[in-house]
């Protein structure tokens, strides 16, 4: 059977033992040939006189537009559309706490001192809680709805002072985020703007809405509603299903819609109801990012949540081991290649969110007004799946993952760590015990090398050369199952960072969670650069998304590109067929906004050419 390598090796072995399952992992080989007009983005379909391919004989559209406005506009429509995902998110969010606050839920927030953190950021005046979280809802709400022409009141707020100033006089601060998404589409569509330098400014605008608020926001308004991450011990990889429960996999991004479940699945009478159809009780099992924020706060939610299974393309596996009895949607990530095993092994299927709907799944839409009707038809349907499913199929759950994963790492869980100043890391640094940092953020794909595969052997690369590694998104997924997040990996780190690590008891690469935390990586970007009284860009700090994967991965580079970090990618972006566009954002953002893109498809060269970012930043800083 013909599938695609994978860093993680249990998880192939277990794949050949069912050959009656196909994954993807089978289908990349008869994708390998790829279009090579896709690939440099030169492809334009967006009129019926095409789909046009910009070829040396044929230079242009029928229309007249070039690759460097073709390409341009693939890529904006592309950032558009992973930044009207983050905002869909956020706007979703702001919504339920709004809820949870009003009374209208039965609900309680979890995090007060987030609450007043946050007010007091935004200098909203309210004391009591419940309206001071009204008010921030409302804020970020009002941001989203702005028309273009009006810059959103808390980017500002958000921002370190330096970027803010730096976008100011680049004039990419972001009008009202949704806006922005609706002008990128129109922008880029049939006969409109032939302008790429454009285009490639209003990416930025839409990375800098993407990470304030789609990022940054969310993760403060979760921390509100479902408790603040801590630092823990947790068990991945798919030795958390435990066959004695009723097992529900998640799958998405939405962590606020879940919580009502997770709560409501340890009352009483749910165990009852488990009990009465032979099962101990209910499990929730993470998978793809939702997985990584439950396990990011894991402390609060251990009765429930079993732990963390994997990312995206470990989840048709997943589902292949017989172990999981419903499977619960409300994001992407959510792969179509889940619906034909889910009938395969009878697994029931819901989803929450109309924007994530299977073709065989139940639509059961979301409202946190109602959120315990939804959570006890849920627990029913799950319940129902468990009695039907149970003596019909091979439950086959292989040893897999580990029991020692360092989880819970936020901004401030980890100051709180270090004494709660970033000031040990700062000296560290200084000193050479640690050379840098490298955020290695993202999706997992399987065409870098293969699944995982570019992520993890960068990650070794990396903290070889004693360079902490920080991760947040599917990249984590990987990391975690392939032991990198354990304490024991300090052994596979350079001498110093090997020695930092033994003495504080953490692993060389921590796990900072879900995508989403790509916002709280700013966050401690930002602290560190007001600790040194410098800009970001001056950071000893480099950024790689190795195997990104969609469009919500662009909009985080261009977040990235407009902090004024160096971002490698181990595939392109599809924008290689224009001259003009490569040399903008691999050269001239240098020069805009301190970032640039660096394609480097090889792992050792990756790693060096990262290294030498680091040690040139260093070199400015006389450290």
């Amino acid at each position: 059977m013909k599938m695609c390598a994978s860093a993680d090796c249990t998880l192939t072995d277990f794949m050949r033992t069912k050959p009656e399952v196909e994954t993807s992992f089978n289908r990349v080989p008869n994708q390998a040939l790829k279009c090579g007009f896709g690939m440099q983005g030169v492809c334009c379909r967006l009129c019926s006189n095409g789909p046009c391919r910009i070829t040396p004989q044929s230079p242009k559209g029928v229309c007249g537009a070039t690759a460097d406005t073709i390409v341009a506009r693939n890529f904006l429509r592309a950032v558009a559309a992973g930044a009207a995902c983050y905002l869909h998110i956020v706007e979703n969010t702001a919504n339920n706490l709004r809820e949870i606050v009003l009374g209208n839920t039965g609900l309680n927030i979890k995090g007060a001192e987030v609450l007043h953190s946050l007010a007091g950021l935004l200098e909203i005046e309210e004391k009591e809680p419940a309206k001071q979280a009204v008010k921030i809802a409302d804020k970020v709400l009002a941001d989203l709805y702005r028309p273009r022409s009006q810059v959103m009141e808390l980017v500002e707020k958000l921002t370190y002072e330096p970027r803010f100033k730096r976008w100011q006089e680049l004039g990419i601060l972001p009008g009202g985020a949704k806006s922005e998404v609706f002008d990128a589409v129109v922008k880029t569509s049939t006969n409109l703007s032939s302008d790429p330098v454009d285009m490639l400014l209003h990416a930025l605008r839409l990375g800098i809405s993407t990470g304030l608020y789609g990022l940054a926001l969310t993760n403060l308004l979760n921390d509100i509603m479902l408790g603040e991450p801590e630092i823990t011990s947790a068990r991945v990889g798919f030795s958390v299903v435990d066959p004695d429960f009723i097992n529900i996999m998640v799958t998405g991004h939405q962590h606020s819609m879940i919580s009502v479940l997770q709560d409501h699945l340890v009352t009483p009478a749910a165990v009852s109801l488990a009990r009465s159809v032979g099962a101990k009780g209910f499990k929730i099992v993470g998978c793809t990012c939702v997985g990584q924020d439950l396990q990011l706060r894991g402390v609060h939610y251990q009765e429930v949540f079993s732990g963390h299974a994997g990312n995206n393309f470990t989840s048709e596996a997943l589902l292949s081991t017989g172990g999981i009895d419903l499977v619960l949607s409300e994001f992407n990530c959510t792969i179509p290649g889940l619906e034909p095993i889910c009938d395969q092994f009878l697994i029931k299927q819901i989803c929450l969110d109309d924007v994530a709907k299977k073709a065989n799944a139940e639509y059961m839409p979301f409202n946190i007004k109602e959120g315990e009707i939804v959570a006890e038809q849920i627990m029913q349907a799950a319940v129902k799946s468990y009695a039907e499913r149970r003596n019909k199929v091979q439950i086959d759950i292989p040893k897999h993952g580990y029991d020692d994963v360092i989880t819970g790492v936020s901004e401030k869980s980890l100051k709180k760590f270090l004494g709660g100043t970033f000031q040990p890391l700062i000296d560290l640094i200084a000193k050479g015990a640690i050379k840098g940092v490298a955020a290695v953020v993202g999706c997992s794909n399987l065409t870098a090398k293969g699944h995982d595969v570019f992520t993890v052997e960068l990650t070794k690369e990396l903290i070889k050369r004693d360079i902490i590694v920080l991760s947040a998104g599917c990249t984590c997924g990987g990391l975690e199952n392939c032991g990198l997040m354990s304490p024991a990996a300090a052994e596979l780190a350079g001498a110093n960072l090997k020695a930092v690590c033994r003495q504080l008891g953490i692993p060389p690469v921590l796990n900072f969670g879900p995508c989403l935390a790509i916002g709280r990586l700013e966050i401690v970007a930002t602290e560190l650069a007001q600790a040194l009284n410098i800009d970001i860009p001056q950071l000893p700090l480099v950024l790689s998304a190795p195997q990104w994967l969609e469009e919500q991965a662009l909009a985080d580079g261009a977040f990235g590109l407009a902090l004024g970090l160096p971002l490698h990618l181990a595939i392109p972006p599809f924008v290689t067929g224009s001259e003009l566009v490569s040399r903008v954002l691999t050269e001239d953002m240098e020069q805009l906004t301190g970032g640039k893109v660096i394609l480097e498809g090889e792992i050792v060269p990756a790693a060096e050419k990262l290294e030498a970012i680091i040690d040139q930043k260093r070199k400015a800083l006389g450290i």
